[in-house]
This record gives structure tokens, C-alpha cells and sequence, in this order.
């Protein structure tokens, strides 16, 4: 602004002019700068420098500001939120990821078509088949397998359920059919009630006191379905698609039977879901495919393999099959327990030793960024 000197006389001030007299308490409006700066010391009391900067209560702060966010999880983290957590990045997200499979240990028994149930680092697989039908239990810690008790009656092909210290095996196959169910209790086997009906290349769901069993062969595909007590077996709602060598998981009310076969070997692309009633239609797999793993929840789940080795994962939301992480190797006729994000495979077709685990973000709530040692 223009300042004016009056020598003499009484002047009036221009526009934008303000005495000098009055500068140390005039309120002119900053629009009136019309070039300058203001001194860092008319802003704020401190020392300003390159390092400071200028806070609310208009002092000049040379600290180095720091966002402590250590530990703030988010239990529901919305579209693009980002926070920091035990030395690790993570960004909300909704992206559906697909799931890998690595190596576990290995079998002591190679063996196809075993009963295996549990989750992925508390497994039980018990029976299968070699050069014949075995008794032998293996248990699997998420590591390595060891010895368990062995089966009453050597089978494969049955229908497995329950947890590593509470689990069934029932009917299955040997020279014929069987209708016994055997029960384990993280030791040894012991007698259960029996199917009402003999049959063998079954699907098995469940726990051991809400077991559930679906479809199988009896010399011809079967549709039969039955729930289980813990002491006796009793009917269930049909499949609407009678059929064999498929794969079951979930629940005694909530469970998935999944693809399978027809007589005259023609692979089944159906999933059908229990209500605890009865069946309805689910989406149908990417590849029609029996012989094949299931694990994991109705509207959670994953299949893999089928009757001629094969690679491919597929996982299921309670709608629609999309594809997963291929395994491995491919396998026919090995044992699936587990979960969606954290499944088991066990065994499979020539006497094979191979575990394979499956781990899955699904559809996630969150994604890991960077860690702080990692990086991206």
C-alpha cells in the first residue's frame, strides 16, 4: 500500500492509504497487499524455519509430527481405508483373490479314496486303498502325519465327517458294500450306528453327533441322503440327482454335494444344496468333474481334482463356482477336509504320499500392502 507523508495542512488519504500513526493496530484487510510477503514473525511466535510449521494456536512448531497407528485393527473396513498394524500395511478392499496351493508332508501310506475330515492342522484320514483296502489312520498336525488307530474294517470310498479328536467314517467300500459307520476319538475307533443304506463312492458332511451322508453307488447311482444322531442314522431330503463319486462338506442343516457321476462314467457339473429338509439347486462347477475333493462351508467351499488327475480349484460364495488356485499336482481320489481358506488334500490315485494345502483370502475385507521389513 502507498503511505503519505503530510508535511503540512490536512490531507485526505487515498484509497488503500493508511496512516502511518495508525499501522501498528489498523485491521486493513490482507486483500489490500498488493505484493510482499508478511514477516514469519507477524504470523506466529517461535523461530520459523524450513523445518517448522505453523499450528493452531499460531506458534511455530519444530517438532517432527509422527501418526502412531500401531495396533489399530479394522474389524469392518470400508473400500480404501488404509492403516498400519504390527509392521504392515493394509488397504480395505472387496477384491476377490484367488488361493494357492503349497506342499505339506507326506503321507507314511500312500493311498487313494481315504476318509479324511478335521480342518488343515488337525487332520485324520483313515482307510483308503493300495493293493487293497486298508485300516490305517494317519493324524496330520499342519506338518507332518503320524500314526493313529487303526479302522475296524478296512474301506475307501466312504463318507467321512467331524474333527480330528471327534470324526465318522460311514459305509464305504471293501469286496462289497458296508453300512457301518466307525467313530474316532483322536485315539481309536470305535462302532457307530449303521447307514440304512449299504453303498460305497459316497459323500460325507458334518460332525460326529450331526453327520450327514449323500448319494454313492449300490451296484446303481443312489439319491439316498441320511442324517446322523451320533447313535443311529435316519432319512434324510433325496438329492434330486442321484449319483455317485461326488464331494460333500458343510453342515448337518447347511452342507454342499458337489458334482459327481452318473452311470456310464458321465462327469455331473450339479451342486445341490441342504437346508437339513431337503435339496435345491446351487451353481453349477466350471468342469463337469467327480472323484474330486470338497471342503469347507455352503456358502465357502472349494473342489479340486477329479477322476483323471487334474489341477484345477474351484471356490464357492453360496451362488456361483469361480476359479481358484490350481494345485500343485493334479490329483483323482484323494481326501479333502478343511476350509475354503485353509483346505487339506490328502493322498489321491496310484498310492500317492501327497498333502497339499490350500490357503484363501476369498473375498477380502483387507489386503496386506507392505510390511515394514518385506516391502511391497
Amino acid at each position: 500500500m502507498a503511505l503519505t507523508k503530510v508535511t503540512s495542512g490536512v490531507r485526505t488519504l487515498g484509497t488503500g492509504e493508511v496512516a502511518t500513526a495508525n499501522m501498528a493496530t489498523d485491521p486493513t484487510n490482507a486483500t489490500n497487499l498488493a505484493s510482499g510477503t508478511v514477516p514469519t514473525a507477524r504470523l506466529g511466535s517461535g523461530t520459523a524455519n524450513s523445518g517448522a510449521f505453523l499450528v493452531g494456536d499460531q506458534t511455530w512448531d519444530n517438532s517432527v509430527p509422527t501418526l502412531n497407528l500401531d495396533g489399530t485393527t479394522e474389524a469392518s473396513p470400508a473400500e480404501g481405508d488404509i492403516w498400519y498394524d504390527s509392521g504392515k500395511f493394509y488397504l480395505g478392499t472387496n477384491q476377490a483373490v484367488g488361493g494357492v496351493w503349497a506342499t505339506g508332508g507326506n503321507l507314511s501310506t500312500g493311498r487313494s479314496s481315504g476318509g479324511a475330515f478335521g480342518i488343515q492342522t488337525a487332520a485324520v484320514l483313515g482307510g483308503g486303498y493300495t493293493t487293497g483296502y486298508v485300516t490305517t489312520t494317519e493324524e496330520y498336525n499342519g506338518t507332518t502325519w503320524s500314526s493313529g488307530g487303526a479302522m475296524s474294517t478296512a474301506r475307501s470310498l466312504a463318507a467321512p465327517g467331524g474333527t480330528d479328536v471327534a470324526g465318522f467314517i460311514a459305509a464305504g467300500r471293501d469286496s462289497g458294500y458296508l453300512a457301518t459307520t466307525e467313530e474316532y476319538n483322536g485315539t481309536a475307533w470305535s462302532s457307530g450306528g449303521s447307514v440304512s443304506t449299504a453303498r460305497g463312492y459316497l459323500a460325507g458332511a458334518g460332525t460326529q453327533t450331526a453327520g450327514l451322508c449323500m448319494g454313492g453307488w449300490t451296484g446303481a447311482d443312489s439319491n439316498d441322503t441320511e442324517e446322523y444322531d451320533g447313535s443311529s442314522w435316519s432319512s434324510g431330503g433325496d438329492l434330486a440327482t442321484a449319483r455317485h463319486g461326488l464331494a460333500g462338506c458343510g453342515t448337518q442343516t447347511a452342507a454342499l454335494s458337489i458334482a459327481g457321476n452318473i452311470s456310464g462314467d458321465v462327469a455331473q457339473n450339479m451342486t445341490e444344496e441342504y437346508n437339513g429338509t431337503s435339496w435345491s439347486a446351487g451353481g453349477n462347477v466350471l468342469l463337469a468333474r467327480w472323484y474330486l475333493i470338497g471342503a469347507g462351508t455352503l456358502s465357502a467351499a472349494l473342489n479340486a481334482g477329479a477322476g483323471s488327475p487334474n489341477d484345477t480349484t474351484e471356490e464357492y460364495d453360496g451362488t456361483s463356482w469361480t476359479a481358484g488356485g490350481d494345485m500343485v499336482t493334479g490329483l483323482s481320489s484323494a481326501g479333502g477336509a478343511g476350509t475354503l481358506a485353509a483346505g487339506l488334500s490328502a493322498g489321491g490315485a496310484s498310492q500317492s504320499v501327497s498333502t497339499q494345502e490350500y490357503t484363501s483370502p476369498g473375498n477380502l475385507s483387507y489386503d496386506e500392502l507392505f510390511s515394514v521389513s518385506g516391502g511391497l
